[in-house]
């Protein structure tokens, strides 16, 4: 009988060491499983939210779309003045007309009627040019 009884006694503490295991190996899945979720979740807000994520590469895009815009815009004005400089510096016509918009030159017996200058237009003169 004392052999069934260590036995019996064995056989308990197998049945909780193998309980003990049980829970041991459940909860480091469970726990692992916790970690795995929240590293998931903080790598989906870096990819979303972070230095480089979406929201970053989409305020940059509208950036460089708008500095595209305004290197066009910038590229023709800058045409324009070329061409204006071209005339002044090969027209002579062109810098009479400069010359006279500007400061108010007059050919001999020519009168210049200026009108005041409304909110945001600038004074034209009535000599017909």
């Amino acid at each position: 009988m004392a052999l069934g009884a260590t036995n019996g006694a064995g056989q308990a503490e197998r049945g909780i060491a193998m309980q003990l295991l049980r829970y041991t190996v459940g909860g480091w899945r469970r726990w692992a499983t916790v970690t795995a979720a929240v590293l998931g979740v903080g790598l989906g807000y870096h990819v979303v939210f972070g230095q480089n994520g979406l929201t970053a590469y989409e305020h940059k895009n509208r950036d460089a779309h708008r500095l595209e815009e305004q290197l066009r815009s910038l590229q023709q004005e800058n045409e324009r003045l070329k061409g204006h400089v071209d005339r002044l510096q090969n027209d002579p016509s062109a810098i009479e007309h400069q010359a006279r918009e500007e400061l108010h030159y007059t050919r001999p017996g020519e009168v210049i009627y200026t009108l005041p200058a409304t909110s945001g237009t600038p004074s034209k003169t009535i000599d017909g040019k």
